[in-house]
């Protein structure tokens, strides 16, 4: 046992700095409810508000500490984070409304950010990518996995996505590092964005697709392939394989063959006992 405990101090020894994964999550929770909860002490009170956002500043400067950042570096990263934070405020409000309007069963926007898990993950997702573009190691890809282990949405932290973006239901949903969509699209549960194939050296290549504004995606579809872009004003059918690119105005769809018949003895066997 004492040699097994000496193999894993060995093996964790000097191999980088890392965020406290408890803690890098509540800063993210706390900055979500803090922006989309629908609370009238933080409406109210310009004065609370402030002291709440100072309390999140002040937990991610820590974060930056632990990852071994200076304290100068620290501070203006922070700073730089918070000055962005109403872009992104901006951009999920466009977000919600995209999927307010689209999805008959939404009644009010408060709904939707407190109980859709498409909005949780693309809130996540978009200060993640805020992360990412400042180069702060991890600490993205903590918050995109905390999104997918809560609503079963895995969007990588450096995929580019535009406005107006929406996921209805968002299970199972799959989004690659790569991956570059545009303006006003929106995407059902189990879509899979992904590459053709994965190796370690093609890590700095362009792997997985392109879909451009106002495309809409149906449950199941798989699109794959750095190359491929799905073009403009497009419709992927639900369980459709695509691996080449698509032009605008498309319609994708397979051909599902469903036979039927009475309920009359069944010459084979259609349920089998193992």
């Amino acid at each position: 046992m004492l040699d097994f405990l000496k193999t894993i101090l060995e093996n964790n020894r000097n191999k980088g700095i890392y965020p406290n994964k408890s803690k890098s999550e509540n800063f993210v929770k706390t900055l979500f409810h803090t922006l989309f909860t629908p609370n009238q002490d933080i409406l109210n009170d310009v004065v609370f508000f402030r002291k709440k956002y100072e309390k999140l500043k002040k937990l991610l400067y820590e974060i930056f500490i632990e990852l071994n950042i200076n304290k100068k570096d620290s501070y203006n990263l922070t700073q730089a984070f918070f000055q962005e934070v109403p872009n992104i405020y901006r951009t999920l409000i466009i977000d919600a409304n995209a999927i307010l309007k689209s999805d008959p069963a939404a009644t009010i926007i408060e709904e939707i950010f407190l109980s859709y898990p498409g909005f949780f993950a693309t809130a996540l997702y978009r200060i993640a990518h805020q992360l990412w573009i400042q180069k702060i190691p991890i600490l993205p890809r903590l918050i995109t996995e905390y999104a997918h282990s809560k609503t079963g949405v895995d969007i990588h932290a450096s995929a580019k996505i535009g406005k107006a973006f929406a996921i209805d239901h968002g299970t199972g949903i799959v989004i690659g590092s790569s991956t570059k969509i545009g303006d006003k699209v929106k995407i059902y549960q189990g879509v899979t964005l992904g590459a053709i194939y994965v190796a370690k050296k093609l890590e700095n290549t362009k792997r997985h697709p392109t879909i451009e504004d106002k495309v809409t995606i149906y449950a199941g579809a798989t699109v794959l392939g750095g190359e491929t872009i799905i073009g403009h004003d497009s419709v992927l059918g639900g369980n459709v394989w695509v691996t080449k690119s698509i032009p605008p105005f498309s319609i994708v769809y397979q051909k599902n063959e469903i036979k039927m018949r009475n309920n009359s003895p069944f010459p084979d066997p259609i349920n089998f006992m193992i």
